[in-house]
């Protein structure tokens, strides 16, 4: 977050996780992919843009709403995010931009 001309906190826009991307969630264990936002949400939690949840798809015709501040990102040997059919250029650049908006503790190896 950054501050502008007068020293106040200016809010950065929000920058949802790509969908396809490999993640687990952070307290119930379970792994799966991003498999894009719904608006009609589960429960008060919401992702940073106030009004959305993702769906995490963890098997076959199995999806979970998820909010952000739950998941962790899984990332391969070469600490690149996990995602399934593209090259490890986007993957590269999808990493750099996901490492600029969550904490490192955030991203954990794929077992």
């Amino acid at each position: 977050m950054g501050k502008d001309d007068h020293g106040k906190h200016m809010k950065t826009a929000w920058v949802r996780i790509p969908d396809g991307i490999r993640v687990k969630h952070r307290h119930e264990g379970l792994e799966g992919v991003i498999d894009g936002l719904t608006e009609i949400v589960v429960g008060a939690d919401r992702n940073p843009d106030g009004r959305t949840q993702y769906r995490m798809n963890i098997g076959v015709a199995t999806r979970r709403l998820v909010v952000e501040d739950d998941l962790c990102i899984l990332i391969d040997d070469e600490n690149l995010v996990i995602m399934l059919r593209h090259k490890a250029a986007y993957r590269r650049s999808v990493t750099e931009q996901l490492h600029g908006l969550l904490s490192d503790d955030r991203f954990i190896k794929s077992a």
